[in-house]
């Protein structure tokens, strides 16, 4: 039976698994399904669902994550030897990974930026529905989601752009609080009662 926790306190609480930290069991195809349900609950102006999933699982984690080193190898051929063993686990880290793919565009009405910012909420939403669901999480937007030479291997299409991948698994250890900003240094108020 799982513990309820008030939306508050899991906030107050919420922080990620490095994806290194991670390991099986991970989320089966049904559990990963409802994550993505939850995960496409966010604002979107003009219901333009400017985003989609790309789901990796299985051994093709492992393929995908050969051929990424191959692409980091032939950029950098003087990579170390710790380097190299980083870039054939790319994916290979949790036990499943989710592409947040942005397809914002130009639109008559829907500004841009709001359409990434909407992939932006998505990627925050799978975190927080892989957490419901009892699995760490984390975001992670390494070299590949930025080089649109690897995009034909990981399935985004021309135009579209990555947000983030998210790794999910079972925590290998448990979580560890890191500093936050003071509220002092990033809050600014404006109006009534300032």
């Amino acid at each position: 039976m799982k513990t309820e926790i008030k939306l508050a306190d899991y906030l107050a609480s919420r922080r990620s698994i490095p994806a290194f930290q991670m390991g099986a069991p991970g989320p089966s195809k049904a559990e990963v399904e409802e994550m993505l349900r939850l995960a496409s609950r966010v604002p979107d102006h003009g219901k333009l669902a400017p985003w989609r999933f790309i789901v990796y699982r299985g051994d093709e984690r492992v393929r995908i994550s050969a051929r990424l080193k191959e692409m980091a190898l032939a950029a950098k051929p003087e990579l170390s030897e710790e380097m190299i063993r980083v870039e054939e686990t790319r994916l290979t880290r949790a036990p499943v990974v989710v592409a947040v793919v942005s397809k914002a565009a130009p639109h008559f009405k829907i500004p841009e930026w709001e359409q990434v910012m909407s992939a932006g909420a998505v990627c925050l939403n799978l975190l927080m529905a892989a957490n419901a669901l009892g699995y760490a999480s984390n975001w992670l937007t390494e070299w590949y989601a930025f080089d649109e030479k690897a995009y034909p291997l990981l399935g985004v299409e021309p135009g579209e752009r990555i947000a983030g991948f998210i790794h999910i698994g079972t925590a290998m250890v448990p979580p560890t609080e890191r500093p936050r900003p003071e509220l002092a240094e990033i809050v600014t108020w404006v109006g009534e009662g300032a």
